[in-house]
């Protein structure tokens, strides 16, 4: 599996997150939704990764810059047929690292429906955190 900062110029990517998009509406109300497409991904301030296995896109994850020192987390997605094989661990893992690495000492998470699942983790890789 190789995780890998991605420039969004792909018509695979596009394709991934348009049905994450449309996921994310169909399942929450409109004022909760938080999901950013294609081109709210694409400002600046945020760093997009794609992970890949075999080729293949399997997974997606991105942090947007709040400030200095703050970042927050969006965008998670596996492949539906992926889930529980452990691809969303690997890429938090791997954001982490990286929000670390660029000097973020905060990371937030969206409490949406669709991160929930994500917050137990976060919070152990955050306590990590310098």
């Amino acid at each position: 599996m190789k995780i890998a900062v991605d420039d969004l110029s792909g018509p695979e990517i596009a394709r991934f997150l348009d049905e994450h998009v449309q996921q994310m509406r169909s399942l929450t109300p409109l004022e909760s939704k938080h999901a950013l497409d294609l081109d709210g991904l694409r400002k600046p301030g945020i760093t997009f990764w794609s992970v890949l296995d075999d080729g293949s896109l399997v997974g997606c994850g991105a942090i947007k810059r709040l400030d200095a020192g703050h970042a927050e987390l969006k965008s998670m997605r596996a492949r539906p047929t992926r889930q529980r094989s452990g691809i969303a661990s690997r890429l938090l893992e791997h954001i982490v690292s990286e929000a670390q690495r660029m000097g973020f000492t905060r990371l937030s998470l969206e409490t949406g429906d669709s991160l929930t699942a994500y917050s137990n983790h976060l919070a152990r890789e955050l306590s990590d955190m310098p």
